[in-house]
């Protein structure tokens, strides 16, 4: 409790520190440069931030320059975004001091960052950043090496693309800012152009103005309704109440008459609120315009009944400024947190992948500890009816699977017609018995002509134990190919050794229970022989109905169809009545094989089900350890260490966490020590 209040306490403490550090940070030298209209004045649109402020922006910018963005972590960020031919080129070029790319069709066609920094040196630096390059440029260059760059991201043509180019501008009188310029709105494509870029170009900017963090400076022409605006429309579709959008509005002077209303009325829901502008004209340089814009929002008849806190350049950068500082002071502590629970995650994760084996000492101890799990997994899963492994699959619950199995192949077995009792009656026991006729006594019930009848039923089921083999093995195999795939998928070669090993064995195990399994139908087949007693008792329960059968045929009855037998039911007697010299013969032979091919089924099921566990207990005890030992230690060349090298998959994955880590621990350093310095500024 007292850990948890004190951590709570440290987390709010440095919280309210940045807001401090943010609010100490905001100079009153960030004001609107305010000129006489008839006086030029060649001042700085905005002073730079402190030393106080700096830092923060910076901590950011490293951020993102650390692309930790990729790993699901927002940033604070001023997103520019404007129907084609807004006017939101020129804004930026105002705010920067520089020329940006100009011509007819798309100009920005990737994410440009732009990246402003005051500073005091008079001679401006510009570089450009983008596929792990590092350009130096000037600013009478920068709007053609910006075309370069653009052309090596997203191709020679009007095409888009997604991956950003960061656009470094120090120069002094510049405001601090970091602001993500993106593709102008268009939906009819231009030759040269895909049929889809108005979709590529939302999906664009849908990805940059959604996180909460980022903040909306939407570009609106004066000359348009503002409610037709697809830009208004996407941000409105992310901001709702507009409290994180600010709108430029630029053209000012192309379309004065009912300037006002609009600003003032908000049809559109801008929470920040509306600066006006107007942009360089013709050959103007940047000090020139600065000065015609404030002659133009002073002198002009309906603009300047404008409120003078909502016009001009160098109020929207002011306005940029002062969001930008507070976004960062709003969004750092939860950035700190979004990176520590990051790093923790991915740590957690890579420490729950296999170890990366170092040696054949260590690659050998941690074969022996899988192919012991392996063992107690199928120990528990085939032997000992345990599924907590596989809760879910119930193909994994062998040990009912395996009964249910049996139970199908007895029911297979007692559902043949060889196994109807009343099938054919007495006809196929008169034929054997005419053609097993020889010189001896009468009435003496011949063993061949049971031994014939017998083979023959024995044949006609014999490929339903064989079938059964097969399909009994297919599921062990399956059952387990799913335990070692589980236990070794991290070791891309072991898993493979392993698999042929299991296949080999189970080959052979398979092989094994068929000739066991054809050996036991040929033993049916040569003789008949039970000591079980129930086949005496049945056979004489039986015989109890063959005087009485056999004297209502005898009497000669023409009528007489059918005889119904204690347990087996109503019998068609129509035929069997031409042959009395051999009913009684061929009853008993009838009742004999009743009873006895109870036994053989019997015989049939309960070998299979003997041999089957102990043919799956030999497998999980021994067969399957020897098999994949010989198979890696007899034939693989290489070593040990060979088979355990890691599947390509973890290895990937492995480097991908890493540097993850790497990235967020780089991150948190730089978090760490812009939180100490804003909570020493702090106390």
């Amino acid at each position: 409790m007292g850990g948890g209040s004190k951590q709570a306490s440290t987390s709010k403490s440095k919280s309210n520190a940045v807001v401090q550090h943010v609010e100490l940070g905001r100079s009153d030298s960030l004001a609107l440069a305010t000129v006489d209209p008839d006086v030029p004045i060649y001042a700085p649109i905005v002073s730079s931030y402190n030393d106080r402020i700096r830092p923060l922006l910076d901590a950011v910018d490293k951020l993102r320059n650390l692309m930790v963005m990729e790993e699901g972590i927002q940033l604070p960020t001023i997103v520019v975004v404007g129907d084609q031919s807004s006017g939101k080129s020129s804004v930026l070029e105002s705010l920067a001091g520089i020329s940006l790319p100009r011509g007819q069709g798309i100009c920005t066609r990737v994410p440009l960052i732009m990246r402003l920094q005051h500073h005091q040196d008079p001679k401006p630096e510009l570089s450009l950043e983008f596929n792990g390059k590092l350009v130096h440029t000037d600013e009478n260059h920068v709007s053609e090496a910006i075309n370069l760059a653009t052309d090596e991201i997203a191709g020679n043509g009007k095409g888009i693309s997604n991956d950003p180019l960061t656009l470094v501008v120090k120069k002094k009188g510049v405001p601090d800012l970091t602001m993500v310029d993106l593709p102008g709105i268009t939906r009819v494509p231009v030759h040269g152009q895909p049929e889809n870029i108005y979709e590529q170009i939302r999906d664009t900017i849908m990805e940059y103005i959604k996180p909460e963090e980022s903040i909306i400076l939407n570009v609106l022409s004066a000359t348009v309704d503002f409610t037709t605006c697809e830009s208004i429309r996407m941000s409105q579709s992310v901001d709702k109440t507009g409290e994180r959008t600010l709108a430029v509005v630029t053209k000012a002077d192309k379309a004065p008459e009912g300037l006002l209303e609009k600003v003032t009325a908000d049809d559109v829901n801008i929470g920040l609120g509306y600066v006006c502008v107007r942009n360089r004209i013709g050959e103007e340089s940047y000090e020139e315009a600065r000065v015609e814009e404030a002659r133009l929002f002073g002198n002009h008849p309906l603009l300047s009944k404008i409120d003078k806190s909502i016009v001009g350049v160098p109020v929207l950068a002011e306005r940029l400024v002062q969001i930008q500082a507070s976004s960062i002071a709003r969004n750092l502590p939860e950035i700190v947190k979004n990176i520590n629970d990051k790093l923790n995650s991915y740590l957690s994760e890579i420490n729950k992948l296999p170890k990366k084996m170092s040696s054949a000492a260590e690659a050998t101890t941690v074969f022996i500890q899988i192919i012991g799990s392996v063992k107690e997994s199928l120990r528990k899963i085939l032997l000992r009816g345990e599924f907590d492994e596989y809760p879910d699959d119930k193909r994994m619950h062998s040990t009912a699977r395996l009964i249910e199995m049996i139970n199908q192949f007895s029911d297979q077995l007692h559902s043949t017609v060889e196994n109807d009792p009343i099938r054919d009656f007495l006809m196929e026991e008169i034929r054997t018995l005419e053609e097993a006729k020889e010189v001896g006594l009468s009435n003496f019930l011949p063993r061949t002509a049971f031994l014939s009848i017998l083979l023959r039923k024995v044949n006609a089921i014999s490929h339903i134990p064989i079938d059964f083999v097969g399909k009994l093995w297919d599921y062990i195999e399956d059952v387990v190919m799913t335990v070692l795939k589980h236990h070794v998928e991290d070791y891309h070669q072991l898993q493979l050794a392993t698999k042929r090993a299991a296949n080999n064995l189970i080959a052979k195990m398979k092989e094994r229970s068929n000739i066991w399994m054809t050996e036991i139908v040929e033993m049916e087949k040569v003789t008949d022989f039970t000591c079980i007693p129930e086949y005496v008792s049945e056979w004489t329960k039986l015989m109890t109905e063959r005087d009485a059968f056999i004297g209502e045929i005898l009497k000669g009855d023409e009528k007489l169809t059918s005889i119904k037998l204690e347990g087996l039911g109503e019998i068609g007697v129509g035929v069997i009545k031409k042959y009395p010299h051999l009913l009684e013969q061929a009853f008993d032979l009838r009742m004999r094989m009743i009873a006895y091919w109870k036994i053989v089924l019997r015989r049939l099921v309960d070998g299979m089900a003997l041999h089957l566990q102990l043919s799956v207990k030999n497998l999980v005890r021994k067969d399957l350890e020897f098999e994949v030992a010989n198979e890696i230690f007899g034939k693989h060349v290489g070593g040990i260490e060979r088979l355990m090298e890691e599947n390509p998959s973890v290895a990937s994955k492995r480097g991908k966490l890493n540097r993850s880590i790497i990235k967020l621990k780089e991150s948190k350093e730089v978090m760490a020590s812009i939180m100490d310095r804003i909570v020493s500024y702090g106390d």
